[in-house]
């Protein structure tokens, strides 16, 4: 390991800070913006259909995007600074709390950056300088941006769930994973239509809706990234773990209204798995730990 590569890795991890920051701001925007557009085109749908009073044109709502309006405390509607949005540092230096008016700032706005930063440093440090490096770094965004948007409202948006396979078979393709196009795309097949039978069978069963269509297109995204043969250990690591939480909430009796824990988080819980270890790494963790 030289130090160009130690020195690449650094830089890349640093732009994973940045990265991180800024995937604060999806996951907490992009759900708010699904509902108000899901909102908007309620009331238009019923202004046209006529079922809403009077025949004004509906008002359109104030710009509200990944960009405007710009970050604010929540408590006090601080606006917040540049130098008050430097990742990590600023939260060390505020003690994680609002300039403004000493709320308390979640710690979670740091981890993420810590932890996307981290995945960033992986990525670099085993494929360096290169566009495989690249596909895997946005692969992690992807997967960290999906998981906390999952499990704060168990929606896994389209606006990064299909750019996610669209990017692993194109990865594939353009040879910037060690995935065979052929089998990225069996992968993704196999994938989607695995957890909707899975879907079916258990809502023709009981009644009731498993998971939800995100579900598939994440694990047929998965699929795209490492090929058919790395589903069923990413499903298992993802059935595993997501068991062993659900109990664990339930006995603290942490479960959320419904009682459910969202499956998003585990699949993508496995797929960073399977990118940093391999799929076989997985199946053998599975084994020591079932003491097979």
């Amino acid at each position: 390991m030289t130090g160009s590569m130690l020195a690449d890795a650094a830089l890349v991890g640093v732009l994973g800070l940045l990265i991180g920051s800024f995937l604060n701001v999806v996951i907490h925007r992009l759900p708010r913006m699904m509902e108000r557009q899901w909102a908007a085109e309620c009331a238009q749908y019923a202004q046209d259909a006529g079922l809403a009073p009077g025949s004004a044109a509906v008002a359109p709502a104030e710009p509200f995007n990944l960009v405007k309006p710009r970050s604010r405390c929540p408590a006090c509607g601080h606006q917040i600074r540049w130098y008050e949005n430097i990742p990590v540092f600023s939260y060390l230096a505020l003690r994680g709390r609002c300039a403004g008016c000493g709320t308390r700032i979640s710690a979670r706005y740091p981890l993420v950056e810590l932890a996307t930063a981290g995945l960033f440093y992986a990525c670099a440090m085993r494929w360096g300088w290169s566009p495989t490096t690249l596909a895997w770094c946005g692969f992690s965004a992807a997967l960290v941006t999906l998981t906390l948007i999952d499990w704060d409202t168990t929606l896994l948006p389209d606006d990064i769930t299909l750019p996610l396979l669209w990017a692993g078979l194109l990865a594939a393709v353009l040879h910037w994973t060690a995935v065979p196009p052929v089998d990225a795309v069996i992968g993704a097949a196999a994938g989607y239509l695995s957890l909707w039978a899975v879907y079916w069978g258990f809502k023709l069963a009981t009644g009731k809706e498993g998971m939800g269509y995100g579900d598939f297109k994440l694990f047929a995204a998965l699929g795209a990234w490492f090929g058919w043969q790395a589903l069923v250990p990413i499903i298992l690591m993802a059935s595993v773990i997501g068991a062993i939480v659900g109990i664990g909430m339930k006995l603290a009796s942490n479960l959320r209204e419904g009682k459910y824990v969202p499956f998003g988080p585990f699949l993508a819980g496995g797929g960073l798995a399977a990118m940093l270890w391999g799929p076989g790494r997985i199946m053998q963790a599975i084994f020591s730990t079932l003491g097979l």
